[in-house]
């Protein structure tokens, strides 16, 4: 695979690895986008860009669709300063000029405001998280973005579920699409499909210019980051397994759960018709036949080997079933080909 990678070190976003990466970064952009009715022709697309590989990842692959789909949406990226001790302030307005996306740099010293009201020892990442999402929604409102894209994939989403699950003891997530509280804005998650190893190496690639997210230094031993590394030890012993997670999460059966505000369990009745449906068995034992009299119930009640009215409900087939479809086959009278 490194070899394939790395095939032209001179240029590795020529090589044919990067071309069918993105392929594959762009298809799945795109049925999220579908799937999710996300971006509609005419909106404007605020994309929110912090300098890590999932939002720059973001950025390149909706300006990549935004040349090709059949809609006409705009893009503008923007980033809050958040006035970090050390954050190097000059590198996501270079890359977005050279690159000739419009945008805007938001300065706010959210970080002094978090560091004054979370106690000595806690981290400030859900503090700081509060702040730059006010921040971001009500700067959307004001110069009239009509969606706001956010740089979570698959992964993120992954992660919040068992974060809840775990901390929360809540079944909730990321949605790919969320409208905010105040109803004043519309979020969209355009990376929901997207594995997060494969924005590892697209960002590799492209090599962007990453800003460590860790300036704060409240990083470490964030539960986050616990789970994060339980679904890599997943992905790497079981591929298939976050897949399956996560089209879980798509494919949910309220009556097959415990709540009772998503599933009425409390008005659920029987529907019985009249038909008697015998025990398939050799027989039956029954005890204290005295006392299943006294209840109502059958002292005897009748066995039956096979009954075909029921064999299409069973979910396997007999010795006998079987004999007897074959004799069923043997007795069909053959179709004659007109022609011949």
């Amino acid at each position: 695979m490194i070899d394939e990678q790395f095939a032209d070190a001179k240029a590795p976003t020529e090589s044919a690895y990067f071309r069918k990466l993105q392929k594959k970064l762009r298809r799945q952009v795109s049925w999220a986008i579908r799937d999710f009715n996300m971006i509609e022709d005419g909106d404007v697309v605020m994309v929110c860009v912090s300098g890590g590989k999932d939002s720059y990842t973001l950025l390149d692959i909706l300006l990549l669709l935004k040349r090709i789909a059949p809609i006409h949406f705009d893009i503008v990226a923007v980033n809050l300063d958040q006035k970090q001790p050390g954050y190097p302030e000059d590198i996501l307005p270079a890359y977005l000029n050279e690159q000739g996306i419009a945008h805007y740099i938001l300065e706010k010293d959210t970080y002094s405001i978090v560091k004054s009201v979370v106690p000595e020892g806690k981290t400030y990442c859900s503090a700081c998280s509060r702040l730059r999402r006010g921040s971001l929604y009500g700067f959307a409102k004001q110069i009239g973005a009509t969606k706001i894209a956010l740089g979570h994939h698959r992964d993120d989403m992954l992660a919040t579920f068992f974060l809840n699950l775990f901390h929360g003891g809540a079944l909730k997530s990321m949605p790919p699409k969320l409208l905010s509280d105040d109803k004043q804005n519309m979020l969209i998650r355009p990376l929901a499909y997207v594995e997060e190893k494969d924005i590892i190496e697209y960002a590799k690639l492209k090599e962007f210019p990453i800003i460590p997210c860790n300036l704060c230094g409240s990083q470490t031993n964030l539960q986050r980051a616990i789970i994060n590394d339980m679904l890599r030890e997943w992905d790497n012993a079981h591929p298939q397994r976050l897949a399956s997670i996560f089209k879980a999460m798509q494919n949910v059966a309220p009556s097959q759960l415990a709540d009772r505000e998503l599933f009425d369990f409390e008005t659920l009745t029987l529907d019985r018709d009249n038909d008697e449906r015998l025990f398939e068995g050799d027989n039956i034992q029954a005890g204290q036949t005295d006392s299943l009299a006294e209840i109502g119930l059958p002292v005897s009640p009748r066995t039956q080997t096979f009954n075909p009215k029921f064999a299409s409900d069973k979910p396997y087939s007999t010795e006998t079933d079987k004999a007897a479809q074959n004799e069923r086959k043997a007795q069909k009278i053959p179709t004659i080909n007109p022609v011949i």
